[in-house]
């Protein structure tokens, strides 16, 4: 038995189980794989090609039990090409849903996603940020030292020296994470809401939003640092 639980098909790369099991086939361990259908053996269909035609070299059959598709007998791969391409469609409607319901959530000012960040943290049973008061000092300091002249390396430098705790706990400080939170709204009460997208279900990757997806700014949202 190979599973990832909890694990997205639609990327092959970040499924170890899934990556075990090819390994295994490919090393003669395997004569058949049953599945019990193709968005279940990937979501992606330049994958769920790829590995089909891989595996295939080496004899290896892979059976889906919902298509009634055994790989070693099939004629051709238009049949295959076409169910991969509606199990990708499935998983990008999927997506599309997933981020409507999101968007929903951000309009009604609730926080979505990680907002982890020094100085507060999140209750997940209110879903509200609270004001971590021995973090806080820094963020305080931070503020105090930047209005009254002093430059975001300088200022790195003196909380290094001060061995002052970041959120992950660590004492090293950058220039770029003291401007991350001068710039971050959050310490004044305010509260923006998607600052980055995602560009597609299949690669996953994220991107800063400059305006390609909606963004939603709410006012006094919690209460301010400075």
């Amino acid at each position: 038995m190979y599973a990832d639980s909890g694990i997205s098909g639609t990327q092959s790369d970040n499924r170890d189980e899934f990556q075990r099991m090819i390994s295994d086939a490919r090393s003669g361990l395997i004569d058949i794989i049953i599945t019990k259908s193709i968005s279940r053996f990937a979501r992606n269909t330049m994958d769920t090609l790829k590995y089909v035609r891989m595996l295939k070299e080496d004899n290896v059959a892979i059976i889906f039990e919902k298509e009634n598709i055994n790989t070693l007998t099939m004629n051709g791969e238009v049949l295959l090409t076409i169910l991969s391409s509606l199990a990708q469609q499935e998983s990008e409607s999927l997506s599309a849903n997933t981020k409507m319901g999101l968007r929903m959530k951000m309009k009604r000012g609730e926080i979505v996603g990680n907002q982890r960040c020094l100085g507060y943290d999140y209750d997940k049973e209110t879903k509200m940020i609270y004001i971590n008061e021995e973090e806080a000092k820094t963020v305080r300091y931070i503020f105090d030292r930047y209005t009254s002249g002093t430059g975001c390396f300088v200022i790195a430098q003196e909380l290094t020296a001060m061995g002052a705790m970041t959120k992950k706990g660590n004492t090293q400080r950058v220039d770029t994470s003291v401007r991350g939170i001068i710039t971050n709204e959050k310490y004044k009460g305010d509260l923006l809401m998607g600052k980055t997208f995602t560009v597609d279900p299949i690669s996953k990757r994220r991107l800063d939003n400059f305006g390609e997806e909606e963004k939603y700014y709410i006012k006094n949202h919690h209460e301010p640092i400075i």
